[in-house]
C-alpha cells in the first residue's frame, strides 16, 4: 500500500518529549526492545548514475520520482539483505523490495540477471520487485554511489503498520563505490549535526493526534532527505567514480 510521510529536523530534547508523547497511541517495535536508546542501525547503499540523476530528482522536487538502495542491518552473512525501490508518486510512498541473500548482492550489482535462488522468500512478489529493481539499475546505469547509515528509533499501531513514528539519530552520508557491506563507517560527520530526523508516516486517514503532536512540538516540516542531503553537504565531486578521485581509494573501499 501506499503511504504518506511528514518529514521534520528537531532537536534531541524535542526527540523525547516526543517519544513520551506517542508511548499512548503507538508501541515500541520490537526491534528497538532492550537496544541503546532504543536504537537500531540501518546501513543503506544508494545507487544512482554518473550523473547523478536520482540526486537531482530529489533536489528539484520531482513529484514522481524513485531511489535505488540496498539496505541492511548488521555484518552477519546470513542475515537478509533488501534491495528496495522507494518510489514517490505527488506525495504518496511506495516501497518495493526482496530480501536477497548476501552472497548474491556483489553479482545483481554488477548486472547479473536476477535468479530466484538469489532469494530468501519464493514470493512471486519479491522475484518482480528484485527484477523491477535489476531493470532501473540497467536502465540508469547505476552503480554504488553513497552508503548512508543511522540509528532509528520507531513506534509502531498496536495491531498493524497503518501509523509509523520513527525517529532518526546520528545521521552519516560517505561515498562509497564498491559492492561490499560493511557497518563500519569512517567518520563521525552527521548530515543534520545535532537534528534528529522525525518521520510521520501513515496509510489510510490522517491520524488526528499528529496534528496536536506537531503543533505542542513546534515542528516545521521540511525535505531531510538523508541521501541528497549529504552529497549537497560534502560536494558532488566527492561521488564521482573513484577513477576521477584516486585519493579516496583508501578511505572508501570495499
Amino acid at each position: 500500500m501506499s503511504r504518506r510521510e511528514l518529514k521534520f529536523l528537531v532537536s534531541e530534547p524535542v526527540a523525547l518529549s516526543i517519544r513520551e508523547f506517542v508511548r499512548p497511541y503507538l508501541e515500541l517495535d520490537e526491534f528497538c526492545i532492550g537496544k541503546p536508546n532504543l536504537s537500531y542501525a540501518i546501513h543503506s547503499l544508494y545507487l544512482d548514475s554518473d550523473q547523478l540523476d536520482l540526486f537531482w530528482h530529489t533536489i528539484n522536487g520531482n513529484k514522481n520520482r524513485y531511489k535505488l538502495r540496498v539496505r541492511f542491518y548488521d555484518d552477519r552473512p546470513n542475515s537478509p539483505v533488501f534491495f528496495e525501490i522507494k518510489t514517490r508518486q505527488n506525495d504518496a510512498i511506495l516501497k518495493n523490495r526482496a530480501a536477497v541473500k548476501k552472497s548474491a548482492v556483489e553479482q545483481l550489482l554488477h548486472g547479473h540477471l536476477p535468479q530466484r535462488d538469489f532469494l530468501f522468500s519464493d514470493d512471486p512478489k519479491e522475484f518482480g520487485a528484485l527484477n523491477k529493481f535489476s531493470r532501473l539499475m540497467a536502465d540508469l546505469n547505476a552503480k554504488p554511489k553513497a552508503q548512508v547509515s543511522y540509528l532509528r528509533e520507531a513506534w509502531v499501531s498496536l495491531h498493524d503498520n497503518s501509523v509509523r513514528v520513527t525517529i532518526d539519530r546520528n545521521v552519516q552520508n560517505v561515498p562509497r563505490f564498491g559492492c561490499g557491506l560493511s557497518t563500519d563507517v569512517p567518520t563521525k560527520d552527521y548530515v543534520f549535526g545535532n537534528s534528529v530526523v522525525l518521520e510521520l508516516k501513515y496509510t489510510g486517514r490522517f491520524p488526528e493526534w499528529f496534528k496536536h503532536l506537531v503543533r505542542v512540538h513546534n515542528c516545521m516540516q521540511c525535505g531531510a532527505a538523508k541521501y541528497a542531503a549529504g552529497i549537497e553537504n560534502h560536494g558532488k565531486d566527492n561521488y564521482l567514480d573513484l577513477k576521477t578521485n584516486p585519493s579516496d581509494r583508501g578511505f572508501f573501499s570495499d
